[in-house]
């Protein structure tokens, strides 16, 4: 797609409309072109010219080996970010951000090993020996660790770029990106603010098919730079990307016992009722744990 395609398909999904002009974060102001009404209009160029850089960002740091973790859990943007995930084969949140999904992964680690306890029990049809309320309850415990965590069942280290859909919504996201350094590029409307993110796409966050489109872009930047670690690693010229250990944050403690472990009984313990999580702070166990 040239640039100038580009900006056709941003203008007809509707990327430049703005939210009502009592709404805004004067902080956006270099990002706004005028007011239609009461509403803001965004500087197209402003938005080509983030989404271009995030594309590039996006791609060098998948082709240097780290990964991307696209996040959108606000209704219009849930299909949209699965589907471009998986299409280019990263890691995706789309129902809920868990406080502590990137600063207590230990815990969340834990609760995907509940998940392939649990799934292990129907596939080989050990299930079959609990009684039909217990097969109730340990379905419900499956399904609801699977919809919050699927997406990042198979993440096991911090993601080089987190990819966000509305700042306002996701903020604890973006507190914890910001505390472990992780840089962060976001889709942002009129009434979020550009100084949390490393590198603001202004957008419009509410706008279906501006949310698909941009997805895909980057999805498609991605893919670019999986090519890119293919043709380094088959040059052989120096170029493959460093292993790094993982933070000590993602490493699970091999010998610990996981949480809520049946064993061979029926009885399953309650799960814990957790306070929210403050924006920024890091979430105890037992709090990420009673939200999975």
């Amino acid at each position: 797609m040239t640039q100038a395609e580009l900006v056709k398909a941003l203008v007809d999904a509707g990327i430049h409309f703005g939210n009502p002009a009592s709404r805004w974060n004067p902080r956006m102001e270099p990002y706004i072109h005028g007011k239609r009404g009461n509403v803001h209009i965004i500087n197209i160029k402003e938005t080509v010219k983030g989404l271009l850089l995030a594309k590039k960002l996006i791609q060098n740091t998948v082709a240097a080996g780290r990964d991307v973790l696209f996040v959108g859990t606000k209704r219009q943007a849930r299909h949209a970010i699965e589907d471009e995930a998986k299409r280019c084969g990263m890691h995706y949140v789309n129902e809920r951000w868990l406080g502590g999904t990137l600063t207590n992964f230990r815990t969340i680690r834990e609760r995907l090993k509940r998940l392939e306890q649990l799934e292990k029990l129907w596939e080989t049809g050990e299930i079959e020996k609990y009684s039909k309320k217990m097969k109730s309850t340990l379905n419900r415990e499956m399904v609801k660790i699977k919809s919050n965590l699927e997406g990042i069942r198979k993440m096991d280290k911090l993601p080089g770029v987190i990819f966000l859909i509305d700042t306002k919504r996701e903020h604890i996201a973006v507190n914890e990106a910001k505390k472990l350094g992780v840089k962060t590029i976001a889709l942002i409307d009129t009434d979020g603010n550009p100084a949390e993110i490393d590198l603001p796409i202004p957008g419009n966050d509410d706008a279906m098919r501006a949310i698909a489109l941009i997805a895909k872009e980057l999805a498609d930047a991605v893919i670019e730079g999986k090519q890119g670690r293919t043709t380094g690693n088959e040059k052989g010229d120096g170029n493959e990307p460093r292993r790094r250990s993982a933070r000590s944050t993602f490493r699970a403690d091999k010998g610990a016992e996981t949480p809520g472990d049946q064993g061979a009984g029926e009885q399953t313990p309650a799960e814990p009722a957790g306070e929210p999580v403050a924006a920024g702070a890091e979430a105890p166990a037992e709090t990420v744990a009673a939200s999975v």
